[in-house]
């Protein structure tokens, strides 16, 4: 597999550095190309602004939606943008690796989401009808391609869990995982999730590290995520709300979207 793994952390002695350099080793050591986009090394700007649409007049309203569907149905997003696009176009495999931060990714790596997931490009794709609201939720652009998370995080597992005080990881997760990387088409693997990573000592680390490997060796065989298709017939067009006979009517929030929650299941 091509696979591009996107690096967002400032120190590269990091532990996420160290797990970067093993996810990359053990890829290469079965066959597989990698590219890296390191943000923080590549000075990444993440705000999106004026200057990524200098073709804009001085005097023009700036609505950052226009002006990414504009740019990118002319060829004139920015080099940078263009370079990062071409990268997810060749790679079957997309990797976002970052420490999570007040409970979500850094502002950097999210900076990348705005400007490189381009209108036309990963959204605003397909037919808008009574019958389709687009090519998005299980398909799109990026369709056929997989994506997963490497995320390291300083709380306990416990405090992740179901009942943890900072509510389950899958939850924190789910607006990267589904409304990131799912809306445009990924089929989306489970995330590889480190804890208490300031205390981590040698043994915690080899434990991480055989783990990541592991994960790394079933990157083309590990099931996705098992997430709805919006355009699969489980969602009333335009509400986009799930059908009343789909889930458990005491289900809400985010399980409600995985296939085979509650009595569907």
């Amino acid at each position: 597999m091509k696979v591009l793994l996107v690096f967002a952390h400032p120190e590269p002695r990091s532990l996420n550095g160290a797990l970067r350099d093993v996810a990359i080793k053990e890829l290469e050591a079965h066959g597989h190309e990698v590219r890296v986009s390191d943000l923080y090394a590549d000075g990444w700007k993440s705000e999106v602004d004026r200057a990524d649409f200098p073709w804009l007049a001085p005097d023009d309203r700036f609505v950052a939606g226009a002006a990414s569907k504009k740019a990118f149905e002319t060829n004139a997003l920015t080099e940078d943008v263009k370079a990062e696009i071409e990268k997810l176009l060749w790679a079957d495999m997309l990797i976002l690796q970052f420490p999570l931060w007040w409970f979500t990714m850094p502002a950097i790596l999210k900076g990348w989401v705005d400007r490189v997931f381009a209108y036309g490009f990963a959204y605003g794709v397909g037919e808008h009808s009574d019958k389709r609201w687009g090519d998005r939720y299980g398909e799109g652009t990026l369709v056929g391609k997989r994506a997963m998370l490497i995320v390291t995080a300083g709380g306990w597992e416990e405090h992740y869990a179901p009942r943890g005080i900072n509510g389950p990881i899958d939850d924190l997760l789910f607006p990267i995982n589904h409304g990131i990387l799912y809306y445009p088409g990924y089929e989306v693997l489970p995330p590889f999730v480190t804890y208490r990573v300031d205390r981590l000592d040698e043994a915690g680390f080899q434990s991480a590290v055989e783990r990541l490997r592991a994960r790394m060796r079933t990157i083309e065989t590990t099931p996705p995520i098992p997430y709805r298709q919006q355009n699969g017939g489980g969602y009333l067009i335009p509400s986009m709300q799930l059908r009343a006979e789909l889930g458990d009517p005491e289900t809400t929030g985010f399980a409600l979207h995985l296939n085979g929650a509650g009595k569907d299941g």
